[in-house]
C-alpha cells in the first residue's frame, strides 16, 4: 500500500467504493464519474506499479486476470462482448490517479455501436 494512494485506500477498505467483483489480486469498482452508462475500474490490489509504461513481461499474469475478470464484468453487465478497456499512462494522457488502472466501458445503447471519439461518449469527461 502506497500512502496516500486513494486506490489503495479502497482496497483497504478505507475509502468507500461500490466494489462489484473481485479475485486474488484484482477488485473492481464502479467509477464515481461515470463516462459511459457501464464504467467500471479494475485495479491491482497491490500497488506493483503507478502506470503502464511501469509494466514489464513479469506482470503478465496479473494482466491475465485483470482482462479476465474485466470480461467476466462486462458478461454480467450484459455488454454481450462489446466494450472498451482503457489504460491512461501519464499525467499528458489524463491519468489522475498513479495507481495502475484499467477503465471498462460499454453499454452505449447496447447496440454494439460505439461513439467515434472518446468526447463524444463522455460528453467531455475526462476518462483517467
Amino acid at each position: 500500500m502506497q500512502e496516500g494512494c486513494i486506490f489503495c485506500g479502497i482496497v483497504a477498505g478505507d475509502v468507500p467504493s461500490t466494489t462489484i467483483a473481485e479475485s486474488e489480486n484484482v477488485v473492481a469498482f464502479r467509477d464515481i464519474n461515470p463516462a459511459a452508462p457501464v464504467h467500471v475500474l479494475l485495479i491491482p490490489k497491490a500497488h506493483v506499479v503507478s502506470s503502464a509504461a511501469e509494466l514489464r513481461a513479469g506482470h503478465g499474469e496479473l494482466l491475465g486476470e485483470l482482462f479476465e475478470l474485466a470480461a467476466s464484468i462486462a458478461d454480467a453487465e450484459g455488454l454481450e462482448g462489446t466494450y472498451r478497456v482503457i489504460v491512461n499512462s501519464g499525467s499528458g494522457s489524463g491519468q489522475t490517479v498513479f495507481h495502475l488502472h484499467f477503465h471498462l466501458l460499454g453499454g452505449w445503447g447496447r447496440s454494439g455501436s460505439f461513439p467515434k471519439t472518446l468526447g463524444d461518449e463522455t460528453g467531455g469527461v475526462p476518462v483517467n
